[in-house]
């Protein structure tokens, strides 16, 4: 890798020339990316890819007067000093704040090269190019708000967050509340039979652990495998699983864990208490999101995890 205080004016202008270009194809990739659900911030980054393309033109066009037609491809990994991006075909699906995010940083890094190169520059001309081209960086982010009032009207902004809810309800909400319930609701029966099977709290508890971490794995595996997201929306299939897999542990560890307590009522009490917090979460989770008229949800919820939880009791007890 080559300092940056080691180029010279061609090599400048030959960097810049690419990073106008990869910064295009960023913000191409990037409206690519959020079309489908964002289409107005699909608008606003197709505007800001348009801008960087005429950056390069004019660069182009210079590099040409002063030095010939041969351009040769200078790339910002190539030197030292430039932050390290993931690639954007990396860390799909893309998400809206991410974008944002990530286009704010990229117009700093640009107008801070910019700024460097042009004290460098020796050449009127380039250097005059290069001040202005930082002056139109640092003033894209006025350029973006104007942007997004023209493209985001209030109708594309209800859109959107409409878009952007749904998209939260399927790639969070839908495979979290699956992992809860399953976790709350299945282990029920396991962990009290082992209480009332041996009135002893550390085999529920041992019992209540394997067969929280257990599931949590399943389930993971299950729902990371059930479909990779490119048709239905959910996401990337290991993050949901990840979700679905860790919220199925949390389900059933929690009314695991009072089995810590050595007193073995004491800890049947606890362990019901948090079951009955458990199931008006996942109640509240379903009317909330997924709007389920209250009654009905904690019908619904309480009513399988009961039916569970005497199973347990049932059995323990036999």
């Amino acid at each position: 890798m080559r300092k940056f205080n080691s180029l010279s004016e061609p090599e400048i202008l030959a960097l810049a020339i690419s990073l106008e270009e990869e910064d295009e194809r960023v913000y191409t990739d990037y409206a690519d990316g959020l079309r489908e659900h964002y289409s107005g911030s699909a608008a606003v980054l197709d505007g800001m890819a348009a801008e960087e393309a005429g950056h390069r033109h004019r660069l182009i066009e210079l590099y040409r007067q002063r030095f010939g037609e041969h351009i040769p491809l200078i790339r910002r990994q190539d030197v030292r000093g430039f932050v390290r991006r993931t690639p954007v075909w990396l860390t799909r699906p893309l998400g809206l704040d991410t974008v944002r995010k990530q286009a704010s940083a990229m117009e700093v890094e640009s107008r801070r090269f910019y700024e460097r190169a042009a004290s460098r520059a020796t050449d009127p001309g380039i250097r005059q190019l290069l001040d202005d081209l930082a002056t139109e960086e640092s003033s894209h982010e006025r350029r973006a708000g104007e942007l997004e009032r023209e493209k985001l009207t209030p109708a594309v902004v209800e859109r959107e967050d409409e878009a952007r809810r749904r998209l939260f309800l399927l790639q969070v909400v839908q495979p979290g509340l699956v992992g809860l319930m399953d976790g709350s609701v299945s282990t029920l029966a396991p962990v009290f039979a082992a209480a009332f099977a041996t009135h002893s709290p550390r085999p529920a508890f041992l019992v209540g652990l394997a067969a929280s971490v257990g599931a949590g794995i399943s389930m993971g595996f299950a729902e990371a495998l059930s479909d990779d997201g490119s048709l239905t929306g959910r996401g990337h299939p290991w993050l949901r699983g990840a979700i679905t897999g860790l919220m199925t542990a949390v389900g059933g560890i929690g009314h695991t864990l009072p089995f810590l307590i050595s007193s073995f009522r004491v800890a049947i009490v606890a362990a019901v208490a948090v079951v009955i917090v458990e199931l008006a979460t996942i109640s509240w989770v379903r009317h909330r999101y997924m709007d389920t008229p209250v009654f009905s949800a904690a019908v619904q919820v309480g009513l399988g995890g009961a039916l569970v939880f005497l199973t347990g009791v049932l059995l323990g007890s036999s």
